[in-house]
Order: structure tokens, then sequence, then C-alpha cells
């Protein structure tokens, strides 16, 4: 994770007597190692599964609890709630919830809770029948229609010895969700956005494809700066993605032919309206409400494919000494897909420092896209890389973004587009 994506934040950390709070320990690491200021509070509960002293080591900062308060200093539960940028509770227990719901302050992070006036998540980790309990489904929609963000938990086996519905969500998930609680922008909250990333790979026989060393990093860098800002993303891709946020939907693709597609289809859903009720007058009936939709083509497709894919595996003896394979051209998706009321960025990697920009420059009459992030590689060794060079292309002009990791990069190429013709 990027060491600066959360600087400057400051982040007020719940801990109850839950089995799972040892993971708040890890959510506290993720928080920290992001450039955030981490505040710890704990309920007298908690201390019996982790120690203050564990949260202190980690965050730099002392813990907030019914012995340590002081109205001497900022450490008490009024200051913290004021200072703090996002209240997560993590793990939150049945108690806890149905306490929140009701108002109840009788511990110091249940008085910290009814204090706060910043965004307020809740990542709950109970036995599953004391979550699926009608209180405790009651007082989670309550809490939920008083605006404060609930985190799912997983269904897995749980501590007690039971299976189901209850564990506490993967720090990283909690981690991703307060993330975007505390960067989301309201130019692109809600926006669908659909991106494409990995070099395709063209099938030869069962066992062989041609493909590209395109590693799909950068698609899953501006997928995850999206997530972040807000939007409703679909990222199609031939890569891995287990770096990403989970709740990012994604579609796996092979060839050409299927992210043409995929991308269509994914196009025709998020050209889709919704149906949203007025927020200026609460009188007036439902009504669609559509902020326009974006392409990211950053998928590096092949331009040829094999004419005649077989099946099974082709053996050596079969083929001879020499193997002449017969191609086809694959169609451009970026250039035959209707682009009609969707914004589109394609990305340009060249070899050629002579010729690499101009060709970029080209495609936004050719391809008829909004704009191009131009990437002059250097050599084989720049695939794969964490790192990349972009110049933003418009008809406009060209705008150098520098070099730098991909996720910086995919905020700034989010920045520069906000700038592209929209409603």
């Amino acid at each position: 994770m990027q060491g600066n994506l959360l600087a400057n934040k400051k982040i007020l950390l719940g801990v109850t007597g839950s089995i799972s709070a040892y993971k708040a320990c890890e959510l506290a690491r993720l928080f920290v190692k992001a450039g955030a200021s981490v505040q710890v509070v704990m309920t007298p509960a908690a201390k019996r599964f982790v120690s203050p002293l564990t949260f202190e080591a980690l965050t730099r900062n002392p813990v907030l609890t019914e012995q340590s308060e002081s109205w001497a200093s900022n450490l008490n539960h009024i200051d913290v709630v004021k200072a703090c940028d996002a209240f997560v509770i993590a793990p939150a227990t049945a108690n806890t919830i149905n306490k929140l719901s009701k108002g109840i302050a009788d511990t110091i992070l249940l008085q910290s809770a009814l204090a706060c006036t910043k965004p307020l998540l809740v990542a709950p980790a109970a036995n599953t029948q004391m979550l699926e309990h009608h209180y405790t489904k009651g007082s989670l929609k309550m809490l939920a229609v008083n605006e404060t963000k609930i985190i799912a938990p997983q269904t897995k086996l749980l501590a007690c010895g039971d299976e189901g519905n209850g564990a506490l969500a993967d720090p990283q998930t909690i981690f991703y969700a307060v993330a975007q609680e505390l960067l989301s922008d309201p130019f692109w909250k809600d926006r669908r956005v659909v991106v494409t990333g990995g070099g395709t790979r063209e099938k030869i026989d069962d066992v062989r494809y041609l493909s590209n060393f395109s590693s799909g990093k950068m698609a899953n860098a501006l997928a995850t700066a999206l997530y972040l800002r807000g939007a409703d993303v679909c990222l199609i891709t031939t890569q891995p993605y287990t770096e990403i946020p989970q709740s990012i939907y994604t579609l796996e693709v092979e060839s050409a032919q299927e992210m043409l597609e995929y991308t269509v289809d994914a196009i025709r859903v998020a050209k889709k309206g919704k149906m949203s009720h007025a927020t200026m007058n609460s009188n007036q009936p439902p009504h669609l409400i559509q902020k326009r939709p974006y392409l990211f083509m950053a998928a590096a497709v092949s331009d040829f494919t094999p004419k005649f894919p077989q099946m099974g595996k082709l053996k050596k003896r079969d083929i001879g000494e020499r193997w002449s394979l017969e191609l086809k051209r694959n169609p451009d998706i970026l250039e035959s897909i209707n682009k009609d009321g969707i914004t589109t960025i394609g990305f340009k990697a060249e070899m050629d420092p002579q010729k690499g920009l101009s060709n970029a420059e080209s495609m936004l009459k050719k391809k008829n896209i909004d704009a191009v992030c131009y990437n002059l590689l250097q050599s084989r060794q720049s695939f794969g890389t964490d790192t990349n060079e972009i110049t933003f292309i418009t008809p406009h002009g060209s705008t150098p973004l520098g070099k730098g990791d991909k996720l910086d990069l995919s905020f700034k190429i989010l920045e520069e587009s906000k700038s592209l013709k929209n409603e």
C-alpha cells in the first residue's frame, strides 16, 4: 500500500471485547503504513484480549481507556472525536452494536461514538446467532439509516466452533472501506466506470497462446483509485487482481474477442440510469439520475490471433521442424465500440522516442476518444513494474504527470479526467 495514501488523515479506531480484537492490531498497522495518524479507544472487555500497550507500540499514540482518560490533555472522549477524520469500530460486538443504536454510552468507546459527528464505520464480529438475532439485525438497520457505514462480516468457521456469518471482515477490506470514506470525491461518487487491463491471450491450442508482457498493474491501480474516490467500478482483466479491494466487480477474460464482448456489455450496463429520490425536495417523485460513465481502456489487446485454434495439445512430431501459424487481425476494441454517451480514455505504450508522442496524439481522432495516457517504455524490463511515467493527452494539449507509483499516477489521471466533456 502506498505510504502516503492517508497522509494527514486522523483515524479513531475503536476496539471492543471480541476474540477478533487481535485483528485490530493489523488494521492499525495498515493505517499507519498508509501515513495516517491512529488513535485507539478500547472498551474494558477489549483489554482482556489485547493490551493497550500493543496499540501504543503500533501507533505511537496513547490509548484511550476509562483509566487513561484525562481532562488535562486531549486524551478524552470529546477531544479524540473532534480531532479525527473518521471513527471505525472494528471489531464491534453484538453488545456494542445494540447499545450504539440505542444511544447508550456506558463505556468510553460508546461515549466517544455518541459525541462523534465524523463518519462512523462499524465492522461487526459476533457469533452467527447473536448477529442474526432480530434485535441485532434491527440495530444494524437503524445504524445504517443514520448514515453509519456497516462493513459486512465474513462467513467462515468462527472461534466458537460454529460455521456461519459473523467473522470480522478482513483487515484489508476494512482498511479500504475507511480509505474510501476519507478519499471519496463528489465527481466520481457513484459514477459508473469500466476499466480494462492486462494482455489478451490468443489461443493456439489448449496449452499454448499468443500474448504480450502486460502485467495489468496499471489497470488494477486505476480500479483501486476509482474505488477510493467512490466510483462504481467494473474491472475487466486478463491478469491477477488480488491486491485490489474485494468489493470491486471484476470480470476475467482471455482473448480479444472476450474482451470486446464483455466491454460492450459493461458499457451498456454503465449507461443505464438508476432510481434515486430528489435531494432538494422530498416531495418530488423518484427520477433518473445518471452521471456520465467513463471507460479507461488500459488493456494491451493482441493485434492478431491464430486463424485456426486447435483443440487439445498439438504434438511436436505432428508439427515437424518448422511451424507456420496463420494469423488474422483482431478487432480494434477501442476504435470499434460505440462511444456515444461515455467518456473514453485510451492508453498508448510506445518504444519509439521520436514518434511515440505523435503516435499517441493521433489516437484521439483515429479512435474518436477523449484522452490518451501515453507511456514511453525504455525496454522489456519496463513491463510489470510498480512505477510508470504518464503524459495525459487531450485535444487541447499534453500534460506530463511525471514518473511515480502507479496508484499515485492513477489519482493524477482521475484528476485530469474530470476536465473532459461531461454533463
